[in-house]
């Protein structure tokens, strides 16, 4: 492989780290994180926090997730979400028109409203102010707040991923074990 940031060995990493990682699901993207002792459980809090803490609907998460990846060219984030995905119920013909250049027919209305906002902040940076308008009349102040923040937060790790070069596992680890 061209040049990438290598993954850590478990005699690289502080103790602490190790032992969280050994809880966690042998991915990449924890291993990558782990690099960064000092920022590691900090991250894996956020991403728990975004995952499994908030309000925001699953299956809308994930479909949020899915069009961020899309938008930042994420291959490792797509592949991984598109099995989480699929736990929470995304069906294969969402998953395919999340993927194209304007999502078409086979996505309701929130789920169009989903890949706006996921373009918007994955290209923009910021939410116009329609669309931010309309993630608020839809979810009220705190979904509305979880959303962009799970946007956000994808977005840094789509970013995180590339840049790293961090590679896919060679199997996928996360079938039949992920629903919500």
């Amino acid at each position: 492989m061209a040049v990438h940031i290598p993954l850590p060995a478990d005699s690289d990493l502080p103790q602490p780290v190790r032992e969280r990682l050994a809880s966690l699901p042998p991915l990449n993207v924890f291993r990558m994180m782990a690099n960064a002792p000092a920022s590691f459980t900090a991250l894996i809090d956020f991403a728990g926090s975004v995952l499994f803490g908030s309000e925001l609907d699953s299956r809308e998460r994930e479909i949020a997730i899915l069009r961020v990846a899309h938008a930042t060219h994420s291959n490792y984030e797509w592949t991984q979400h598109v099995t989480v995905a699929k736990g929470v119920g995304v069906t294969d013909a969402e998953i395919a028109t999340i993927a194209e250049p304007q999502p078409g027919p086979a996505l309701d209305a929130t789920a169009k409203l989903l890949c706006r906002v996921a373009d918007e902040i994955s290209l923009d940076v910021r939410l116009s102010d329609e669309a931010l308008a309309a993630v608020l009349d839809h979810y009220g102040r705190r979904q509305a707040t979880e959303l962009i923040l799970c946007v956000s937060y994808f977005n840094m790790v789509s970013r995180f991923l590339e840049s790293t070069r961090t590679q896919l596992e060679a199997t996928n680890v996360l079938a039949g074990s992920l629903t919500e």
